[in-house]
């Protein structure tokens, strides 16, 4: 079995103001679900990431 690819760099806190994790940048519902996800639609989630962890105020 191949491991999951995924964003997370053990730096786990929601900002609480966007919602967001500080460390990757996903939501609380993406976080939960993560395991559930097929890989491209991991992969459409972690291309956003870097954009909301940039602009974590336009969310």
């Amino acid at each position: 079995m191949s491991e999951i690819s995924t964003p997370c760099i053990k730096v786990c806190a929601v900002n609480g103001d966007s919602g967001l994790c500080i460390g990757c940048g996903r939501t609380l519902a993406e976080i939960a679900c993560w395991g559930r996800l097929s890989e491209s639609e991991r992969k459409a989630i972690m291309a956003v990431l870097p954009q909301r962890i940039v602009e974590p105020a336009a969310r």
